[in-house]
C-alpha cells in the first residue's frame, strides 16, 4: 500500500488524510522532517503560507522538501500549499520550496468573506467537482511544460508538471475525493518507476 503524507505544520490536516485513505491509501500525518523518508508522496494542505513557511523554517524542513522533490516523489500543494510549491510569487523575490513552473498570486480572489465555491470541470479528473476556495491564489502564468487542469473565470485554479500538483482550491473540504484520488494515482505511478 503506499504512503502518502500530509505536511502536519499548519491547516486541514485531518481532512486531508481522511480524503487520502477514502482513496484506499496509507495516510500519515508528517511532523518531523525524517518522516518524509518513509511516504511515497507528499500533500503540502492550505492554511497560511506565511504561518507555514515559518514552521518550515523553525522545524528545519526546507531542505528535506527540496531533496523529497529532487527524489522525484509526488507532491500537491492545495492553496497555501500551491504558494509554497511556486517558483514564482507575485510581489515576492524569493519563492518557498519553487519547485513548480508557475507565478503564483496570494488571495487573489479576495479575503476571507469573499470565500465562495464553485463546479469545476477538471481534466482527467471530473466534469463537474465542487471546488471551495478559501482566500485562494491563482495561477497567474504556468511554464510551457504545466499542463492546466482547471480554470475559474479565465484564472487557472488547478494545474500539473510531471510529479507536481497544484490546485488553488480545497478539495479536502468536501466529501468528493476524486481530485485527491488523481494525486494517488500519481504517486502509484511513481512508484512504480522507482521500482523498475
Amino acid at each position: 500500500m503506499i504512503k502518502i503524507g500530509v505536511l502536519a505544520l499548519q491547516g486541514a490536516v485531518r481532512e486531508h488524510m481522511q480524503s487520502v485513505e477514502a482513496c484506499g491509501a496509507e495516510a500519515i500525518a508528517v511532523k518531523h522532517k525524517e518522516e518524509l523518508k518513509e511516504i511515497d508522496g507528499l500533500i503540502l494542505p492550505g492554511g497560511e503560507s506565511t504561518t507555514m513557511r515559518r514552521l518550515i523554517d523553525k522545524y528545519d524542513f526546507m531542505d528535506a522538501l527540496k531533496e523529497f522533490a529532487a527524489e522525484g516523489k509526488p507532491m500537491f500543494g492545495t492553496c497555501a500549499g500551491l504558494i509554497l510549491l511556486a517558483k514564482n510569487l507575485v510581489g515576492y523575490s524569493e519563492p518557498h520550496i519553487g519547485v513548480m513552473d508557475v507565478t503564483v498570486e496570494r488571495n487573489s480572489f479576495g479575503r476571507q468573506v469573499d470565500s465562495f465555491e464553485a463546479d469545476l470541470a477538471i481534466r482527467d479528473v471530473a466534469s463537474e467537482f465542487p471546488a471551495v476556495f478559501i482566500r485562494a491564489p491563482h495561477i497567474v502564468e504556468a511554464g510551457e511544460n504545466v499542463e492546466i487542469l482547471a480554470k475559474h473565470n479565465d484564472r487557472i485554479v488547478a494545474a500539473r508538471e510531471g510529479q507536481f500538483l497544484g490546485c488553488s482550491f480545497h478539495p479536502e473540504l468536501t466529501e468528493d475525493h476524486r481530485f485527491t484520488g488523481y494525486f494517488v494515482e500519481m504517486v502509484k505511478e511513481a512508484k512504480q518507476k522507482q521500482l523498475v
